[in-house]
């Protein structure tokens, strides 16, 4: 309807310019909306307020003869002029109850389109260190990384999900470490215990497993304990796949996976980190200072320059995110986002400063970066702090434990990135209207009932009348469900270029608000066929939609509660 209304108005701006009413160059965005009043019609658009000066009119005129060029359509019911000139929409009835046959002959694919033309994307999410278990941090990051994959897939885009594992540096030698202390009996409280050590009851699982020669098995290798608590190389090697393989496990509980899973130590192996600084160094863009080399970040938008390699030597951590993000580049993603703790913000303009300076054809602003806010967990109005397992913070796996994949997914990725998040267990389990999980997953198990009812009732629903007599969808709730049922491609297509997941997420809450309320004013099983029929499909076509909109998601769509 949208689209059919931006085609009309299309057809009266060409007419005007016919007459001389416009000027014959002017090509203006054609902006309409959804009403938020449905007593103001359907659809609006603010035309006639724009067009107003170069043709010389004040808006209401110039919208009446808008309104008066428009092409004829069957689909709108009537026009009518609002305020300083706002033009409004009232779509038919049997128009706009298209959109259900739209939706049931589309099935699975309806929102789906093929607007992204193939082109690559790679989405960086989670890239935990491989120290511990993975925080709700990372869950917010997976949730939100996963379903913004989604969401690119769903509008013709060819997405690789990739995590970055930082398996070198200082963090890595202190889980080692870490593992060597257990490893020869000692515990947190030692004197001795590492002073950046890492406590988390997973720290006496790698030892008491690296001790008893196990052999673990993670994403690109498997690594065989050498069980000699004197090797801290050989405890390094078999803490980090063993955390590897852990976090794999969170992964899988939390329904994610990935294409690629790249190593920060393969950039110092294959020689990417060193070939780097040299390129940086051979286009001028570095200097000595204090014993360091810096980086002349400020010729690229820094507050100010940055340090590359240390005065005790070795390289700073944004320098091999340059070369991790050149050889993004080299293969071949014109569209890179990275989804990512706010802790990162300051690395977005040194990272990009060094891509720039390595002077390739990067463009400047590229990589682009979703960056997320803290999740605080709270239980009765209590924050939970600590997890047994981990020892410091709440993983992805307890909150899994206690209130199922679906609801931590969804809580997790139901808000702004950038807003901080507040998870309420105990609206997370609950089953009430309350709970935005549960209010979405009933209404899609609700329509499941009526059909099991009809067939019940030997009144199975009857695909052709119900097509046939779409027009009868006509109360004040059916057309608030169909607008709603409408708007779902937009929305997908909207969440998509703004890196928004959140964007579905509202739009499920509002069409399961929409289908309860039309579910509780109008009858469905009446003794009329045809009547019934066409509010059966009414409800199918939203159990599609709602199934479509939680696959985005990553939440499942129960047929019965």
């Amino acid at each position: 309807m949208k689209d059919t209304i931006i085609s009309l108005l299309t057809g009266a701006v060409d007419a005007l310019k016919h007459q001389g009413v416009l000027p014959a160059d002017l090509q203006p965005t054609i902006k309409v909306d959804p009403t938020k009043d449905k007593a103001h019609g359907d659809y609006a658009t603010n035309l006639a307020l724009m067009l107003a000066k170069p043709a010389g009119k004040n808006p209401r005129e110039l919208a009446e003869t808008l309104i008066a060029a428009l092409p004829q359509s069957d689909a709108i019911q009537k026009t009518e002029i609002a305020g300083p000139g706002f033009i409004n929409f009232f779509a038919a009835a049997d128009a706009a109850a298209q959109i259900v046959a739209q939706v049931l002959d589309s099935g699975d694919a309806f929102g789906r389109s093929l607007i992204g033309r193939g082109e690559k994307v790679q989405v960086e999410f989670v890239s935990a260190n491989p120290t511990g278990p993975l925080h709700v941090g990372h869950g917010r990051g997976a949730a939100i990384g996963d379903c913004l994959s989604r969401l690119l897939e769903a509008t013709g885009y060819d997405v690789t999900r990739e995590f970055y594992y930082n398996d070198a540096g200082a963090q890595i030698a202190n889980l080692a470490r870490s593992v060597q202390a257990r490893a020869k009996g000692l515990g947190p409280d030692d004197a001795s215990w590492p002073e950046d050590g890492y406590r988390g009851e997973y720290i006496t699982d790698v030892a008491n497993d690296y001790l008893a020669g196990k052999t673990v098995t993670a994403d690109d290798r498997e690594v065989t304990a050498k069980a000699n608590p004197d090797d801290l190389d050989a405890i390094q090697e078999f803490a980090v796949a063993w955390l590897r393989r852990e976090q794999d496990l969170d992964l899988k509980a939390f329904g994610v996976e990935f294409d690629v899973y790249f190593l920060e130590s393969s950039l110092y192996e294959d020689g990417k980190v060193d070939e780097t600084v040299e390129k940086l160094v051979a286009n001028g863009h570095t200097y000595e200072g204090d014993g360091a080399m810096w980086l002349r970040t400020t010729d690229f938008g820094d507050d100010k320059d940055r340090v590359m390699r240390k005065r005790e030597g070795g390289y700073t951590y944004f320098l091999p995110d340059v070369a991790y993000h050149l050889n993004k580049w080299q293969r071949g993603f014109t569209t890179v986002i990275n989804e990512q703790g706010a802790d990162h913000h300051s690395t977005v303009t040194r990272v990009r400063a060094g891509l720039q300076a390595l002077e390739v054809g990067i463009p400047k602003g590229w990589p682009d970066y979703v960056l997320h806010q803290m999740v605080m967990v709270t239980r009765s109005g209590v924050e939970v702090k600590l997890s047994k397992r981990a020892g410091s913070y709440v993983t992805v796996r307890d909150l899994i434990d206690e209130v199922g994949r679906d609801a931590t997914r969804f809580f997790l990725a139901a808000r702004r990135a950038d807003s901080q998040l507040t998870f309420d267990i105990d609206l997370a389990r609950s089953q009430s209207n309350d709970n935005p999980v549960y209010y979405i997953q009933y209404a899609h198990a609700r329509v499941s009932s009526m059909l099991r009812k009809a067939e019940a009732a030997d009144q199975p629903f009857d695909h052709a009348v119900a097509l046939a007599n779409l027009a009868l969808l006509d109360s004040d709730q059916e057309k608030a469900v169909l607008n709603r049922l409408a708007r779902y491609p937009e929305v997908v297509q909207n969440a998509a270029k703004n890196r928004e997941p959140q964007q579905v997420a509202q739009y499920l809450l509002d069409l399961a608000g929409d289908f309860h309320t039309c579910y509780n004013a109008v009858k469905v099983m009446v003794d009329d066929d045809t009547l019934r029929n066409v509010r059966l499909a009414l409800g199918l076509a939203t159990r599609q939609v709602l199934r479509n909109g939680l696959d985005l998601m990553g939440v499942s769509a129960p047929e019965e509660m």
